[in-house]
């Protein structure tokens, strides 16, 4: 007993010392914890697997981040009025990328209504719809040459999105050519992320789905984090944004092989 009881001291001492420079940088690498300590690569992955259990980190390839938080979620009309000069622009943007014959999924979200409107003026030939949000649904009812295909589920109504389990079982036997999907955050180190869980579920089934992801997100919502993990930019082929991103964020999507267009 005598002999456990300072190793026990010793970790608790290193994992505070972890924490605080999660706290200083947002995120610290297994190497980092390595080098900074003088441990062993399975001892730095157990002090973040331990720190993690206890809600204090989240963790990440390689490493850890700060915790997602939870950030308050206004209404779909109300988001639809933020930034809506920006968002229409990517919206256009993004439809110009979809062609005859394909399927497409659009997510939720207020620039994923602002591109179901655009479908609509455009009445793109022959098309097939997949959406989860209500609104969506509504606004493409009645487009001429396009089919739509609606999941179900339970109706988020920040949202108008209808989630969990049967949504998911649903969207697992289906298949896509382009999937849009609008998010809550985007970080260019962590990816992106929303507010619910059950929609962060139901968007990485849409995103496995799909053969090209392309991210509709104006320039706020970069660096921001929320409080699910959707999915990291190894899924994602292209970023849709405004031209006020930051470009310290653009540089680094594009040295990861994401396509990001400015509008």
């Amino acid at each position: 007993m005598s002999k456990k009881r300072p190793d026990r001291l010793l970790a608790g001492e290193r994992r505070r010392e972890i924490l605080s420079v999660l706290g200083q940088n947002g995120r610290i690498t297994v190497e980092e914890v390595v080098r900074r300590f003088g441990v062993s690569a399975v001892t730095a992955r157990g002090d973040l697997d331990a720190l993690s259990e206890s809600g204090a980190l989240v963790r990440s390839h390689g490493g850890g981040i700060k915790p997602l938080t939870a950030a308050p979620e206004h209404p779909l009309k109300v988001r639809e009025g933020m930034h809506h000069a920006e968002k229409v622009r990517i919206a256009q943007a993004a439809a110009e990328l979809i062609r005859p014959l394909q399927t497409v999924i659009i997510c939720s979200g207020s620039t994923s209504a602002e591109l179901a409107r655009q479908i609509r003026r455009q009445t793109a030939e022959n098309i097939t719809v997949i959406t989860y949000a209500l609104n969506i649904a509504v606004t493409l009812a009645d487009t001429p040459n396009l089919s739509l295909f609606m999941l179900g589920g339970f109706l988020r109504r920040p949202s108008t999105a209808f989630v969990g389990p049967h949504a998911e079982q649903m969207m697992h036997s289906l298949h896509a050519d382009h999937c849009f999907m609008s998010t809550v955050g985007l970080d260019a180190e962590i990816g992106l992320t929303t507010l619910d869980v059950m929609e962060a579920q139901l968007n990485r089934r849409m995103i496995e789905s799909a053969a090209q992801v392309t991210v509709l997100a104006d320039s706020s919502k970069f660096g921001h984090r929320s409080l699910s993990l959707i999915a990291d930019f190894r899924s994602v082929h292209r970023v849709v944004t405004d031209s006020n991103a930051p470009a310290k964020d653009v540089e680094k999507l594009r040295s990861r092989g994401v396509e990001v267009v400015l509008t």
